[in-house]
């Protein structure tokens, strides 16, 4: 079987920002009406950098999920997690929460008590994992992986590192389990570094940068802070950050430029192999046919997904 060849750029995407949950601020790619999903990925919400001031930090109270995954990465600030299932617990910097929604959940996603009083940094991300129509009614699921247990790996000369959370990278093996394949690499390049990542040929994958600029794919085009980059089918990815910071050609449409002027290169690349199914999508219900959207809204209405209640 002959070689794939190496991914290019095939498209570079701005994220628009918005408000989120009770109003915190969020830099989304996608899904917007241009680009509804990136199968199998469904949302990419980048949340913050903010600055909360004391007594002023929001969430995500009581909402419901059906029929996919919600991946919660949090860099700095602390969150609390309760859910219909009886789950409790805080997310600090660097921890990860992989959660399979299933047949439904009521989740909540709140700043700390401590850090909502206190105020302070938040950053994090939230992204969405659809599931197989065979996996859409599943018990419910958790995985809550703190900081010192995702794998971390480095290259000979030190200026690449990279964060496991899902699939491999450098040598090291995620620790989370997925439904589909997946990547899931956070990775930071200093100045001058670069690296070869390999990924399956059948899986879509895409690039989201949190700060710096990087030299990407065979026709090494430049993507810089909030803009992610889709890439075309292939392998492997070539990845480089430039050796000294390079000003925008302008800046990105909804992005606040907070890391312009940055040497190296920080930000996500996610790959996953694609459903290639029908998606049917109504705020927190992601499903197959509009039957069973209208199924889900039902059973949330009725309470049959729970409640939190302590």
């Amino acid at each position: 079987m002959p070689e794939e060849p190496l991914r290019s750029v095939a498209a570079v995407v701005n994220a628009v920002q918005t408000l989120e949950g009770a109003g915190f601020p969020v830099r989304r790619p996608f899904p917007t009406e241009q680009l509804p999903l990136v199968d199998p990925f469904l949302l990419l919400d980048h949340l913050g950098p903010i600055q909360w001031k004391p007594g002023e930090a929001v969430g995500a109270p009581d909402h419901p999920h059906r029929g996919f995954e919600t991946i919660s990465y949090v860099l700095a600030g602390k969150k609390e997690h309760k859910d219909s299932q009886g789950h409790q617990g805080n997310l600090v910097a660097g921890d990860v929460q992989w959660m399979m929604a299933g047949a439904g959940v009521i989740h909540s996603e709140m700043p700390e008590p401590g850090f909502q009083k206190a105020g302070g940094l938040y950053h994090g991300f939230q992204i969405w994992v659809n599931l197989p129509a065979r996996d859409k009614m599943m018990k419910p699921r958790y995985q809550d992986v703190p900081a010192a247990k995702i794998p971390r790996a480095q290259s000979q000369d030190g200026r690449v590192t990279v964060r496991v959370i899902a699939g491999q990278a450098l040598g090291a093996t995620a620790v989370i389990d997925t439904r589909i394949p997946v990547h899931f690499l956070h990775y930071t390049l200093q100045p001058g570094g670069r690296t070869l990542q390999e990924l399956p040929a059948e899986e879509n994958a895409l690039v989201y940068m949190i700060s710096g600029a990087l030299r990407l794919g065979s026709n090494r085009e430049t993507v810089r802070e909030g803009q992610m980059a889709l890439l075309s089918p292939g392998g492997g990815v070539e990845l480089e950050a430039p050796e000294t910071s390079e000003a925008p050609e302008e800046p990105a449409a909804s992005a606040e430029r907070s890391g312009e002027g940055q040497t190296g290169a920080e930000f996500l690349l996610l790959s996953g192999k694609p459903l290639n199914e029908p998606v049917a999508r109504w705020g927190p219900f992601v499903m197959n046919t509009r039957e069973e959207i209208l199924q889900a809204i039902e059973d949330y209405n009725a309470g049959r997904m729970g409640t939190i209640d302590f």
